[in-house]
């Protein structure tokens, strides 16, 4: 006897040894990965001790807060309740919740009751009733790797939620800055249209008079016209983006003529204010692709662990009376059975499963890493942009200012008929063309600031705890 229980213990041991993983931690190396990667970031972008200082107090830990505008709150509240594409990532997070639920089942005993009857001629009526108990022991944590893998869905798929969440509200905050430019552009083209307009007139009475030529009016009406095209286009283009603005919010029904924007643009910080405590672990990305790396491991555990012998239990109560009443264990039967069952042979499926899974696992891995450089590269664009940005929105404000004193200085030489009007619209024009490449620039500058933000992993505001349990609880 000793022997025997001595052999089924050296078997064990071999089925566990048989079921050995690789030694490649991919959870940890996806860890290390980052670490490095952050600490690279912050070592070479990280501001001088003395501007942290006199930036902490405004350190920017959420997207919102980088254009502190009170108008965006009910563009986002709104998005946030009606957007169809935030609703279907929800819709996923309950898929998830219930694919846990599922998995969690599998570990709990299952109860099976069943009432039959039989009637055949020349005999009494037959009525039986059983009830069936079952329940696999987990001794491997086969069944409990599998249930922490299905939370690790959950919370890679809260990680989606909240990097839709943030996306949507970057875009609304987008959109509100094209609202913008869009206005100011169309603002300095109708101004150029009113002198194109007024010189226009001034042409037609010279000629009119015989003091100009017909080529000269041509141009000016050529000027004119060319304006009020790009006038329509910038109406039509300002119409869009407001449109586009309900559109991310799910009220297409809404009125966008109600959409009021002010002229100027709004103060947008500068994420880098506070890199020193920012970091990519924010980025909900990053945080989807490390949860999918501990789901596969997981799974990975399960596969090997499918090639040990179970153990099942399974306890039954049976009657059988002449009536439904009689049957319904008044005197029962009851039985009891254990079970041990091992595969032997399956056609090396269960093998083929653990070396999938374990593929699968260092597939995650290296698509976390994938996503992980491509979050390094989107920070050092996003902060060249902003340095690149930063020179040319200066040095076309250098440039609008030198064009404004010489439209000043050609106005009040044309008053004094030393220069002609085609001397003073060229300059007013160049003035013009700097002011709208001044307001595109730095419409990219805030526009970057926001992919900045976005790269360093700010989000909307952290109250996904509640949401999630409510989302659990539905």
């Amino acid at each position: 006897m000793t022997f025997r229980y001595s052999l089924i213990a050296l078997m064990m041991t071999g089925l566990l040894g048989c079921t050995s993983m690789s030694e490649t931690d991919f959870a940890t190396q996806a860890t290390n990965s980052q670490t490095q990667s952050i600490d690279l970031l912050i070592e070479k972008y990280q501001q001088s001790e003395a501007h942290d200082l006199e930036v902490s107090a405004q350190q920017s830990n959420q997207i919102t807060d980088l254009v502190n505008i009170p108008e965006l709150d009910q563009y986002l509240n709104s998005a946030f309740e009606n957007s169809p594409s935030l609703q279907q990532s929800i819709l996923a997070l309950k898929i998830a919740y219930a694919q846990e639920g599922i998995s969690f089942a599998d570990q709990l005993p299952t109860v099976n009751a069943g009432l039959s009857g039989q009637y055949a001629e020349d005999s009494d009526d037959s009525y039986t009733a059983d009830v069936t108990v079952s329940w696999e022991l987990d001794l491997w944590q086969r069944l409990s790797d599998t249930t922490a893998a299905s939370q690790k869905d959950v919370a890679a798929t809260q990680a989606s939620l909240q990097n839709a969440k943030d996306l949507l509200a970057a875009n609304i905050m987008r959109g509100w800055l094209e609202i913008s430019v869009n206005q100011q552009l169309l603002e300095i083209e109708q101004r150029r249209l009113a002198i194109l307009e007024n010189n226009q007139t001034l042409v037609l009475e010279r000629y009119q008079v015989g003091l100009g030529t017909l080529e000269e009016l041509d141009n000016a009406k050529t000027s004119t016209a060319s304006t009020r095209a790009t006038v329509a286009q910038y109406q039509e283009n300002l119409e869009q983006s407001k449109r586009t603005l309900l559109l991310l919010t799910g009220e297409w029904s809404a009125d966008s003529s109600n959409i009021s924007v002010a002229q100027s643009f709004p103060q947008v910080l500068n994420p880098l204010d506070s890199m020193s405590v920012q970091d990519l672990s924010g980025r909900p990305d990053l945080q989807q692709a490390f949860y999918n790396i501990e789901a596969e491991s997981l799974r990975t555990d399960a596969a090997y662990k499918a090639m040990l012998p179970s153990f099942s239990l399974s306890a039954s109560l049976q009657d059988m009376a002449e009536t439904p009443s009689e049957a319904l264990f008044t005197n029962p039967l009851w039985s009891a059975l254990g079970l041990i069952s091992a595969p032997l042979f399956q056609g090396g499926e269960l093998k083929a499963n653990a070396e999938i899974a374990e593929l699968t696992t260092e597939q995650s891995y290296w698509a976390y890493q994938e996503t992980l450089l491509n979050a390094v590269n989107e920070v050092e664009n996003a902060i060249g942009q902003e340095s690149s940005l930063a020179n040319q929105q200066q040095h076309l404000n250098d440039s609008l200012s030198s064009a404004t004193r010489s439209v000043n200085s050609y106005e009040e030489k044309y008053r004094q008929g030393l220069v002609d009007i085609f001397d003073l619209l060229t300059v007013q024009q160049q003035a013009y063309d700097v002011e709208a490449q001044l307001a595109n620039t730095t419409y990219q500058r805030l526009l970057n600031r926001i992919d900045l933000g976005l790269a360093l992993g700010l989000g909307v505001s952290d109250n996904s705890t509640s949401e999630n349990q409510a989302i659990a609880q539905q």
